[in-house]
């Protein structure tokens, strides 16, 4: 039994901030977006850094609370499965630090007061706050995840609103007020919505690849485990094709200020996000721990496909439309150069730690 941190702690696993965190940057990075085309006149409106600043700031509190507090209670609900998994075996609960009710309470109350913060600013963004939330614990957790191997997929709509959130607090007075909540005046948040949608079910499978057989000895029918990897691989190629399409929707859009060159720049980040799945070989030998390393490998490729598509969605709408051929070469040569510099800073920070243990 490990030693029991303080309850703060306890809290802030279960909220499982490393994951919201990933996501609350996507949030922060439309409402940087949707500023940028307001100040260069591609979208109508006025906005101060100051109201920029205001805005990120109430998505990521709020989002961060509305997050957490579903991880909560999804942790109370797995308390049963997570036991047997060496990747949530060591949550709170099944360590015996807190106890289910206690993590509900916690849960529950985290997910309405984070969903309390966007009240203010536009019912919209609190109506698919809370809609996150619900759709996370009882589409998702309840009846999603032990049923089918499509999961993932259908449940991936619940972490894909983040976006639309934070474009909704920074388009808050343009917001069309009608009582449609999918209506927010344009079309480039359901677009950052679709890419998140499209990239959860590739990234979250690599990761099933990786540990293989886990989910399957606690009864959750995820895809490797039921149709095999061969299966999950097809799929997860037919979702890195989706996410080209998604990224070459500027192409229809110009009257919402999105410039081409985004689909040049999200198809060379898809692209080389597409290698990492394309090199996923089903019948590859597996470690000591019988897992997949090359599934491990896009797995985390992913996360930095991620990031690196909001980064540049800002990078693109931010550049002098005159020059902006110029800045997406630039862009385009750069990236490779950064990702070296990571994977180096990962590697020599994995030698420390190796080091440190010893």
């Amino acid at each position: 039994m490990n030693d029991k941190p303080g309850l703060f702690t306890i809290y802030l696993q279960l909220m499982k901030l490393r994951v919201v965190v990933l996501l609350q940057i996507t949030a922060i990075c439309a409402i940087i977006a949707h500023d940028l085309m307001v100040r260069s006149d591609a979208i109508s409106g006025e906005r101060t850094w100051f109201d920029t600043l205001q805005a990120c700031l109430v998505t990521l509190l709020g989002g961060t609370l509305a997050a957490g507090g579903s991880n909560a209670i999804n942790m109370v609900y797995d308390r049963d499965i997570d036991p047997g998994m060496s990747r949530t075996r060591t949550r709170p609960i099944p360590n015996g630090w807190i106890s289910p009710n206690h993590s509900l309470i916690f849960g529950i109350g985290m997910a309405l007061l984070g969903t309390a913060v966007f009240i203010p600013f536009h019912w919209k963004a609190a109506f698919w706050s809370l809609f996150s939330v619900l759709f996370y614990v009882f589409i998702y957790t309840i009846w999603l995840k032990r049923r089918t191997p499509q999961n993932i997929v259908i449940g991936g709509i619940a972490g894909s609103t983040p976006p639309v959130i934070g474009w909704i607090v920074a388009a808050s007075t343009n917001i069309p007020d009608n009582m449609n909540p999918f209506d927010l005046g344009s079309p480039i948040p359901w677009m950052l919505f679709f890419l998140i949608f499209a990239w959860t079910p590739p990234h979250f499978w690599a990761l099933a690849l990786y540990r293989s057989g886990e989910y399957g000895k606690v009864g959750i029918p995820m895809l490797p485990d039921v149709k095999g990897a061969e299966r999950t691989l097809k799929e997860s190629k037919f979702y890195c094709i989706l996410l080209f399409l998604i990224g070459s929707v500027p192409c229809f859009w110009p009257e919402y200020g999105l410039p081409l060159a985004w689909a040049f720049i999200s198809g060379y980040l898809t692209l080389w996000y597409s290698i990492s799945v394309w090199k996923i070989d089903p019948n590859e030998e597996l470690d000591s721990n019988g897992r997949m390393p090359l599934a491990f490998s896009s797995f985390m490729r992913s996360l930095g496909y991620l990031a690196w598509m909001f980064i540049s969605f800002v990078y693109i709408v931010a550049v002098p439309s005159e020059h902006i051929w110029y800045y997406t070469i630039g862009f385009i040569l750069a990236v490779p150069i950064a990702n070296m510099f990571v994977i180096n800073w990962k590697n020599s920070n994995s030698q420390r730690k190796v080091l440190n243990a010893e």
